[in-house]
């Protein structure tokens, strides 16, 4: 199965400082990382902020990129002042040596086109630049794999969908959350309190566990149905399930919901 989150932008809206902010990004990225996120899309929601949304898009982003393109692509600011007190992803495209005298045919990194003297180079976290030939602007974030290995180091560039492992997860901006549903075209879940329970839906798992999901996700402040409104019936293939059934606190945060319902989902859906 291939999965995919939509969030809203309000989803900080109760966290009372920076750091607090900071930390529950931190656990959504790690929690969409453990259980292979394709995608996670940021939808706006009445209660959410321009401030919150850039800090959990640019965050979320921040936390994806491997360490050595961090400093290239992203210019000292304030939304990533407490980047370096949060947890690690430690994703394959994240553990990576840093000796280019160890890379050989076969591997793959992201890199970020540059222009020497004139030239297009690919910076891939080495001392030296890669020559690369490439139509893509400068500052562009790129995937290479090396065609031959040191001390040659040639490289060309592919698509994450040619990459056998996880390789990280993309976060897109969602102005109009109906809308965008409308069009999704593939299973939706809205994960409610007010959903089936998933224990009687075994057979419904059965039936997407080949297929891409979309999980979505309600805000601190109010759950699918009050955001969704009375078009939350009319969604094109949407399921609206509960993965909490009789669950004890009287609310569970998001970053939990994340957790645990694609721990649930990832245990539900396997062959």
């Amino acid at each position: 199965m291939k999965i995919s989150i939509a969030i809203p932008d309000s989803s900080l809206s109760e966290e009372p400082t920076p750091l607090d902010k900071a930390m529950k990004i931190s656990q959504i990225a790690r929690a969409c990382s453990i259980f292979r996120v394709n995608t996670i899309h940021i939808y706006k929601e009445s209660s959410g902020s321009d401030r919150d949304r850039s800090l959990l898009r640019n965050l979320l982003r921040y936390l994806e990129t491997p360490q050595y393109l961090r400093k290239i692509l992203y210019p000292i600011s304030d939304e990533f002042q407490f980047a370096g007190s949060l947890s690690p992803l430690k994703i394959p495209s994240h553990v990576q040596t840093s000796d280019p005298k160890k890379i050989k045919a076969g591997d793959v990194r992201d890199g970020v086109v540059v222009q020497y003297k004139g030239k297009k180079f690919v910076n891939v976290g080495f001392e030296q630049l890669i020559p690369f030939y490439s139509k893509d602007e400068d500052g562009k974030r790129i995937l290479v794999k090396f065609k031959e290995g040191y001390p040659a180091l040639v490289v060309k560039q592919i698509e994450k969908e040619e990459i056998s492992q996880y390789w990280g997860y993309d976060v897109k901006e969602v102005s109009n959350l109906g809308t965008f549903l409308a069009t999704w075209g593939l299973p939706i879940i809205l994960a409610s309190r007010k959903g089936k329970p998933i224990h009687k839906t075994q057979k419904y798992f059965d039936e997407i566990a080949r297929e891409h999901v979309l999980i979505v996700f309600g805000s601190p402040k109010k759950g699918v149905y009050e955001i969704l409104g009375k078009n939350i019936g009319n969604i094109p293939r949407s399921s609206i399930l509960n993965f909490f059934s009789d669950q004890a606190t009287e609310t569970v945060r998001l970053e939990e919901a994340i957790l645990g319902t694609l721990a649930v989902l990832n245990t539900l859906t396997r062959n």
